[in-house]
């Protein structure tokens, strides 16, 4: 089955998993959010934007309407840390680590950003 964003096309596989009890109970909570939690869990976080994958997949655990996915904004701590970083590459001035976290959080929003395009596709 293939799906189609204004973005990208995905091909999609079903997967079923056994997992013990005890995890199962934890990422019930997450239905239909789950292929993002892990998507966002292979990032392979080496950062401080381990931060703003957290505070996603708690969002995420809450499992929202997709309207309010769509008004998914990180915290105003997590936004001003971009902001600086942003700041310090336009000036040249990011360190090795603080250009890793930089791209780090720009997965992040890349995984986001497809994923709101889906979602803003099938509730129209």
């Amino acid at each position: 089955m293939y799906t189609s964003t204004p973005f990208k096309v995905y091909a999609m596989i079903e997967m079923t998993m056994q997992v013990p009890d005890k995890l199962a109970m934890r990422i019930q909570p997450f239905g239909p959010w789950l292929p993002t939690v892990l998507e966002l869990s292979l990032v392979g976080f080496k950062t401080r934007a381990a931060a703003t994958a957290t505070e996603v997949i708690s969002f995420l655990e809450t499992n929202p309407t997709p309207t309010a996915f769509l008004d998914l904004h990180v915290s105003g701590q997590n936004q001003t840390r971009l902001r600086r970083l942003l700041a310090l590459n336009e000036a040249g001035m990011l360190s090795e680590e603080e250009q890793l976290e930089m791209n780090e959080l720009e997965q992040i929003e890349h995984i986001i950003v497809m994923l709101k395009a889906k979602v803003a596709g099938q509730i129209q």
